[in-house]
């Protein structure tokens, strides 16, 4: 991280509400329950956070905040806020992919410190609705950053493949995300033997990318502070849930 640079992030993109503060070499994080709750507890937690760091909303560099994809509810609640604090405070913020946040939390995991080892990283986020966010990048380290290898898309988990032929081939693959406990055997279009990592959009992961983001100019102005959507359509309605409620009640139970 950058010890000049000093930064307020969050993520309310999942179940998991995470927020942390970096100061110079030194960082205050909080990661508890999001979902409903992280509409009233985003600000008063990101206040602590800043009073324990001793530093004013105006002495920010700048919001780095999750973007998207993710629960609607939450992109939502994260743009208002950043939003909110920013023009009040007078300050730029800085929106993050959560597939690239995921990506970087399972590089550090796996990799920690060890900066220049490459890595190519499929990240996948439950997407609901039968569906999986999916986006593959690779690490060619400190220097250079992550790459993107595959654009940020939507689908059927069984649809979901990686092009493991690149211009990064010495990199070795990983996995990672939350999709795994709800759609890992239907996840068969993968290749067998590519590890499998549990990681989530953190704040810490934010604010590990926002120094990279930040000297590239990727800060905007509060007003433009917008979530990421994938697709248009964020829930099913009344009729086809229970259209699909049918469907497997009928799969369950076949008739001659």
């Amino acid at each position: 991280m950058n010890s000049g640079l000093q930064f307020l992030a969050f993520d309310t993109s999942t179940d998991v509400l995470s927020v942390a503060v970096l100061r110079g070499d030194q960082t205050w994080v909080h990661e508890g329950v999001g979902g409903a709750q992280a509409s009233a507890q985003l600000i008063p937690v990101a206040m602590d956070l800043l009073a324990q760091a001793g530093l004013a909303l105006s002495e920010l560099t700048a919001i780095v905040f999750g973007r998207g994809p993710g629960s609607f509810t939450g992109l939502r609640t994260a743009c208002a806020v950043a939003q909110g604090l920013a023009y009040g405070a007078h300050l730029p913020v800085l929106p993050v992919d959560t597939l690239l946040a995921v990506a970087e939390q399972a590089r550090f995991d796996l990799q920690g410190f060890a900066q220049d080892t490459p890595l190519r990283v499929l990240a996948l986020l439950d997407a609901r609705m039968d569906e999986v966010y999916s986006a593959a990048y690779a690490w060619q380290g400190a220097a250079l950053g992550w790459h993107v290898l595959q654009d940020l898309r939507v689908s059927k988990p069984q649809d979901i493949e990686v092009n493991t032929v690149d211009a990064h081939q010495a990199a070795p693959w990983l996995c990672a995300g939350n999709a795994f406990a709800h759609y890992g055997e239907r996840l068969q279009r993968l290749p067998a033997l590519m590890p499998r990592a549990q990681a989530m959009p953190t704040a810490l992961a934010l604010l590990r990318l926002a120094p990279a983001l930040w000297q590239a100019g990727l800060a905007v102005p509060a007003e433009q502070a917008m979530p990421l959507y994938v697709r248009d359509k964020v829930a099913h309605t009344t009729a086809e849930r229970t259209a699909i409620k049918a469907a497997q009640v009928a799969a369950l139970n076949p008739t001659d």
